[in-house]
Parts: C-alpha cells; structure tokens; sequence
C-alpha cells in the first residue's frame, strides 16, 4: 500500500511540475484555439469559455493531471478554475497540453461555475506536440485537434452544451487517458 501511494504522490509531483514548466498565459493560448482550425469558429459562437494553458499530466500506473486557468463569459474574466484528475491504469510517462472548454449558453456556464463540476473524459494524445483528441462533456462530447502549436487543426462540435478542446504541447505517454477530470470555480468581483 505504501509504494501504491509514493507513486502517486511522485505523479501528482510530476504533473505540477510539467504544468508550472510549461505556464503560459490566457492571450498566447486563446491565440493558439483561435487559429487551431474549427475552435475558433467557438469564440464567436460561445457564451463562454475556460482556458487552461498547460495542463500537467504524469503517472505509472497511478498518476495525476493538474491545471489552473481562467473562466470567460462573453470575453471578459469572470473567475479562477482549476482542474485535478486521479487516474488508475495502464500508463507510463508525462505530457502537458492546453484545454479549452466552451460554453455554449448561459446554462451551462452556470452549471460549471456552480462550484465543483465534473466529467468524464477519453482524451488520448500523441506525443511531443504531434496531436490530440478529447471527447468530453457531461455524459460525452467530442473534439479533437492536431499539429504544433504554428499548424494545429482541429474539429468538434457542443455536446449538451459544452465542447471541449486539447493540444498537446510535449512529452512522452502511454496513455492519455482523462476521464474523471474534476473542476473547482472561484469567482472574481465585477
């Protein structure tokens, strides 16, 4: 039991790491969605959207993901979020990518800044900034994108709402599995 919990106390070391190695700002990866093919037709289309500009991911056998990122609705800042994942299975290695969500109406804003919001997810990645892809949303949404960050390409569409979004940014991993990402929302003042 103890070395079960040494190596997932070293993942989630891990994917805190490569998420503060990797920082990069809101504008640079918003930037980055906006000329990544179809997502960025969701800019204009969304009532809002969360960025997470790296996003860390880590695990042998047992590993962790960690993000924190800003809400927007209608363009403008309206809060801090956070993403943490635990995950159990086959997989060996790290990465860090970029994920974006987008909000399709008022309602589902609502729903994710509601407090502690969660979904499962199958994300799987190619490494070293090659591709990735994501189906994601409450009981399932899909999109994908490929390319580095000059030439990315990407294709989704909403699922009740919400649309989510990932590039890879680098790093070598087995399995990119994310299902079971949680989400943890605090509002800033007007």
């Amino acid at each position: 039991m103890t070395k079960i919990v040494k190596i997932c106390a070293v993942a989630l070391f891990l994917a805190f790491v490569s998420a503060t190695a990797w920082a990069d700002d809101d504008a640079e990866t918003i930037q980055l969605f906006k000329n990544a093919g179809q997502s960025g037709s969701f800019f204009s289309k969304s009532y809002g959207y969360a960025v997470f500009p790296t996003i860390g991911k880590a695990g042998l056998g047992i590993g962790g993901a960690h993000g924190d990122g800003h809400v927007y609705e209608k363009g403008k800042v309206i809060g801090e979020t956070s993403m943490t994942q635990l995950s159990i299975g086959l997989q060996a290695g790290g990465e860090a990518y970029s994920e974006i969500i987008f909000f399709q109406d008022k309602r589902s804003l609502d729903e994710f800044t509601a407090g502690n919001f969660e979904f499962g997810a199958g994300v799987s990645a190619i490494a070293i900034t090659a591709s990735a892809g994501a189906e994601a949303g409450t009981s399932g949404s899909n999109a994908g994108a490929s390319g580095g960050k000059k030439d990315a390409a990407t294709a989704g569409a909403y699922h009740k709402g919400v649309a989510v979004f990932t590039i890879a940014k680098g790093g070598l991993m087995a399995d990119a599995s994310v299902s079971g990402q949680k989400f943890k929302f605090n509002r800033t003042g007007k």
